[in-house]
């Protein structure tokens, strides 16, 4: 850190020991000149302050011919207050300061106050300080940054002294710097950082700088003058998108509480300020990106504090082009009143329709759009994560058959080369919402294409008692002729060849005499399905639906219908003189 230091003589500025608000100073003169500033009084010379000070000349000549008291001179709004005035009389009587970069702004402002320039006195304090701040605190990063924090409290002074702007373009384009270059020292907390963030030792010992060294630094300052840092920052298109993203996500992460914790109603207006000026710089250059994890936390908490519905429309379209990059926790958002539901289903629809919307249109608002089309890959993604989130909203009591079917059928076709998920979530729903009617319940199950289950969810649909009877009915079959279709398959597999041609086969093959069939027994708890060697088990409900089939298909035979071991004994010797009179034919 840099100082200044001015002037040689030994301090003698004395405070009163009776009352705290009474400064003079030790002379052997007494004092002619008073000043007041705020509730502190000082007693001071008219010829060191006059001298040095134009602003006090007039003061002093307007009084006198206003014939009021020409030895008190009150200063209203003296930027900095006592103490920085303090520091300009001293500099006055030649007495000894030092001016740092926490009082650098404060000082050049009083002293611009005091309009104490080189027209009044060459090396006035004006002049020092310019030097000071040109030769010291803009080359420095540390100094830059804390001058920044100053200009704070003094918002309206140091702008219009360029103090903000040139230490604002100062900061942006160290932060431009190859990191290589970077000799001065900054904060970097590694203790909250990833494994791969740690710091490398390059050939020579030196401790290598990682690209985002400036990014906590930055914290420090208030969002107004973050927001003009970042700015500049993007202005240059020195710095890759990606690093001003994490910037950012640095930033909230210093200044937000955590989304689960309750936002007191004094600081909702500051964190509404900082949240909409995040998501004013996610939304400056399409380069800025941030994940799509953080985005969602991002608009989770602007929901929280009440952002400006439009700013939040912004936010929402830039998370839409990321929703590829998800979870289904990043997704469980709380619903905001007057909503009913739990998480804010509504708004994952309005996300999932905007990142579709790429897919059906080649142009936004009347212009060419240049965003990338959705891809095939991306479309499953999708799909798997909106199954994923309805299985877990689907819990909700006051979730309608209409909002849940709505954000399920958003997703297109190529979204779902497999309707397992879909499969869950729709089981989940009807086991929570056990009050649907028939025809509530059939119209749900229509999401699920049986044809584009896996054994494993057909195995798992065909014994569950909450879908509907059609829906197992259409599984079973479906089954079946997956079976019937690998038979087949592998008989095609294992035809002989044309060099086999030759070979002779007896005419009452046994393979031709014990065809590949269902085998039922009335005794067993349990049916086997054997298809090629391989066994699937069947609920009891299953088991009766089968039997029905089988039956009814034994009765197109001329078999007889009737039950018990007679209806057994019948169906046998009757398959065995059907069987009897095929072979016989010569």
């Amino acid at each position: 850190m840099k100082f200044m230091k001015l002037g040689s003589k030994p301090d003698a500025f004395q405070h009163d020991h009776d009352s705290n608000s009474i400064r003079c100073v030790s002379s052997d003169l007494a004092t002619d000149f008073t000043v007041v500033v705020d509730d502190i009084t000082f007693h001071l010379h008219k010829y060191p302050l006059l001298s040095k000070s134009n602003k006090l000349q007039k003061l002093a000549l307007q009084a006198s011919e206003e014939e009021e008291d020409v030895d008190v001179i009150h200063l209203v709004d003296f930027p900095g207050g006592p103490k920085t005035f303090e520091i300009c009389a001293k500099f006055c009587y030649g007495i000894t300061v030092s001016v740092s970069p926490y009082t650098v702004v404060a000082v050049r402002c009083a002293a611009e106050y005091l309009e104490m320039t080189e027209d009044v006195e060459k090396g006035n304090l004006i002049y020092k300080l310019e030097v000071f701040l040109k030769s010291s605190i803009y080359r420095s990063w540390k100094d830059s940054i804390i001058v920044l924090q100053s200009t704070t409290d003094l918002r309206t002074w140091s702008e219009d002294l360029h103090i903000t702007s040139r230490c604002v373009e100062s900061v942006a384009a160290k932060t431009a710097i190859d990191p290589a270059c970077v000799n001065w020292s900054y904060s970097y907390n590694r203790g909250n950082r990833r494994v791969d963030a740690i710091e490398k030792v390059d050939e020579i010992g030196m401790v290598s700088v990682p690209k985002d060294w400036w990014t906590e630094d930055l914290c420090e300052l208030d969002i107004e003058v973050y927001k003009r840092v970042i700015c500049a920052v993007i202005a240059k298109k020195q710095v890759e998108g990606a690093l001003i993203g994490d910037a950012l996500k640095t930033y909230c992460l210093r200044w937000l509480p955590d989304c689960g914790d309750k936002f007191e109603c004094d600081d909702g207006d500051k964190y509404r300020l900082l949240i909409e000026s995040v998501i004013c710089l996610l939304t400056t250059d399409k380069a800025v990106s941030c994940s799509c994890g953080f985005l969602l936390k991002l608009l989770k908490v602007s929901i929280l504090v009440g952002v400006d519905p439009l700013v939040r429309d912004e936010l929402i379209k830039v998370v839409s082009l990321k929703l590829d990059e998800a979870s289904v926790r990043d997704l469980l958002i709380p619903a905001e009143d007057p909503k009913t539901t739990v998480y804010d289903v509504e708004l994952v629809q309005c996300l999932v329709d905007r990142f579709f919307d790429r897919m059906s249109s080649d142009d936004i608002d009347g212009k060419k759009s240049d965003l990338v089309l959705v891809t095939t890959r991306q479309c499953a993604i999708i799909g798997c994560l909106i199954d994923g989130y309805l299985a877990e909203v689907a819990c909700d009591p006051n979730l309608t058959l209409s909002t849940f079917m709505a954000l399920a059928r958003s997703i297109p076709e190529a979204g779902r080369p497999v309707h397992d998920g879909i499969y869950g979530a729709v089981d989940v729903y009807l086991k929570e919402h056990s009050t649907l009617t028939k025809s509530e319940k059939k119209k749900v199950c229509e999401l699920i294409d049986v044809k584009r289950l896996s054994p494993n969810a057909c195995a798992h649909a065909a014994q569950n008692d909450r879908l509907p009877l059609r829906m197992v009915v259409q599984i079973l079959f479906h089954e079946q002729a997956r079976a019937t279709a690998a038979i087949q398959l592998a008989a095609r597999s294992n035809r002989p060849q044309e060099h086999d041609w030759d070979i002779k086969v007896p005419l009452r093959s046994k393979s031709l005499r014990t065809p590949s069939r269902l085998k039922l027994n009335d005794g067993d708890s349990e049916k086997e399905v054997v298809s090629g060697g391989s066994m699937r088990l069947f609920p009891s409900r299953s088991r009766r639906i089968l039997d029905r089939f089988w039956v009814v298909g034994l009765g197109r035979y001329g078999e007889s219908k009737s039950s018990g071991t007679s209806g057994s004994s019948q169906s046998k010797s009757s398959s065995a003189s059907s069987r009897k009179q095929r072979y016989s034919i010569s």
